[in-house]
């Protein structure tokens, strides 16, 4: 759009829409909560399941629905490709449905592990997400928007960790699964995305697509204007413009009036595209720095801290409690984020973060503070690390490709992500009982404090940018270095 401000009633409009689609991790922050507070009646003799589960199944229990990520992420670029985002996102919320299924119609353990197991197929979806809500969002809001993906997974986390305090083992799954079917009812209310639309020629579906969500007609200048700028980053003659020097804006006579070159598929566009594999680089390594400053890890096992730190707690309280500041950080961050910036909430969050574990290492190995001071520095970590650092990949791996490998970029990256998470969360136990928790957050803090010299220097800044600016920035990255 020319305009580079969005009405309060479009705003509105695609804010409802992004909460929609977004709230599919939403259901994951569901499976991500739901075997903490059930693992102890899972493994006692008075168990709801058929038997008790052993320290295998419950190991298992925890683990098998990022395995299921894993494996089914990189397929999420092709049902992009193939279905749209729409039908896409809906999709990828039939997983849940199935799985609080199976769980409510029976106690087999190896049935609830294989429902664990496949809900992981429906997580794979988050890539999907937040691709969908990118090409629906004005570049003013975009940012915020694309976040809420973090966000809605912390709503999820926090009202099962609630229900879970107060209703019955039943109720509970009862409640998942309405909410999983009311996800895919309300997602598909809304219209498709105006840029897979155009990838396939209907051009009156899209302008009628921009219209909804700029609320506004479909004959109007703004939607004839923001159809061009998607011809554009569609037009695979736009890297070679730009390495021409071309400025891209958004009016149709930017566009060449010769037949465009032949369309390639999205692993032959990313191998000739040096601009994309940059942007690749950058969105890995973002996601890379994210994992490997242990917050998953910390989140997983912060019950093992806060039962040193604060004994005389219930440990459900202090889950519910932390899910609270994990949300709270969340929403701040997506306010922030296109206001000061990807770049510099990403490198003030990532050196805010390494200080907190650093300190608490220290702490963990010296015990120079008083217990709770414990799971105060657990709190202000989550806090801070949530703000930004736990945001921004997310934001990048939407924001950073060009329509024609979006869900292909974001599919590696993502995956990249699961992978490194179960790789993180496997080798956690035996690093922490061979060297303990000191030497461990030693090395978050190592991570986070590399991680935030690299965004400095390689991370540009993409904040209000459309697609085609934030591929000429590589671009000009590259020219700079070559020149020097």
């Amino acid at each position: 759009m020319d305009s580079d401000r969005v009405t309060y009633r479009a705003a509105a409009v695609q804010g409802m829409a992004s909460l929609t689609i977004a709230f599919l991790t939403g259901l994951t922050g569901f499976v991500f909560a739901w075997p903490s507070y059930n693992v102890a009646n899972f493994a006692s003799n008075e168990t709801v399941l058929s038997e008790p589960m052993t320290s295998v199944h419950v190991t298992l229990l925890g683990s098998l629905t990022n395995i299921g990520a894993f494996m089914i992420t990189p397929f999420c670029g092709v049902a992009l490709r193939r279905l749209g985002r729409k039908y896409t996102a809906m999709m990828f919320g039939l997983p849940f449905v199935t799985t609080w299924t199976i769980i409510s119609l029976t106690n087999s353990v190896p049935l609830v592990l294989f429902a664990m197991g496949l809900a992981g197929f429906g997580t794979a979806g988050q890539a999907a997400s937040s691709i969908y809500i990118a090409e629906i969002a004005h570049d003013s809001i975009r940012g915020a928007l694309t976040s809420s993906v973090v966000f809605v997974y912390f709503i999820g986390l926090l009202v099962s960790y609630v229900i879970g305090g107060y209703l019955s083992y039943t109720h509970v799954v009862y409640v998942q699964l309405s909410v999983a079917v009311a996800y895919i009812l309300l997602v598909s209310l809304l219209k498709e995305s105006p840029v897979y639309l155009l990838q396939n020629g209907k051009d009156k579906e899209a302008a009628l697509s921009i219209a909804f969500y700029r609320q506004t007609s479909p004959s109007s200048k703004e939607v004839e204007v923001e159809i061009a700028k998607i011809k554009l980053q569609l037009d695979p003659r736009l890297e070679k413009m730009l390495e021409g020097g071309g400025e891209s804006t958004v009016t149709k006579d930017l566009i060449p009036k010769t037949e465009p070159e032949e369309q390639l598929s999205e692993w032959q566009f990313l191998k000739r595209s040096n601009t994309t594999i940059r942007a690749l680089i950058t969105a890995v390594a973002c996601m890379a720095v994210m994992i490997l400053m242990g917050n998953i890890a910390i989140q997983v096992y912060a019950e093992t801290l806060f039962k040193e730190a604060v004994p005389s707690l219930d440990s459900n309280q202090c889950s519910i409690f932390l899910a609270v500041v994990l949300l709270i950080a969340s929403v701040i961050g997506a306010l922030l984020i296109d206001r000061l910036g990807r770049k510099f909430l990403m490198i003030s969050t990532c050196v805010g973060s390494s200080v907190c574990t650093l300190v608490l290492a220290t702490q963990i190995q010296f015990h120079w503070a008083p217990h709770w001071f414990t799971a105060l520095l657990i709190y202000v970590y989550n806090f801070i690390f949530n703000v930004g650092v736990a945001v921004i990949p997310y934001v990048l791996s939407a924001e950073l490709f060009l329509p024609e490998v979006r869900g292909l970029c974001s599919s590696i990256v993502m995956s990249t992500g699961w992978g490194m998470n179960f790789i993180t969360l496997v080798i956690f136990t035996p690093v922490v009982e061979e060297f303990g928790f000191g030497p461990l957050f030693y090395a978050f803090s190592i991570v986070g404090f590399v991680g935030a010299l690299y965004c400095a220097y390689y991370q540009p800044e993409t904040k209000g940018l459309s697609v085609d600016a934030i591929q000429s920035l590589f671009l000009k990255k590259s020219k700079r270095k070559i020149e020097a």
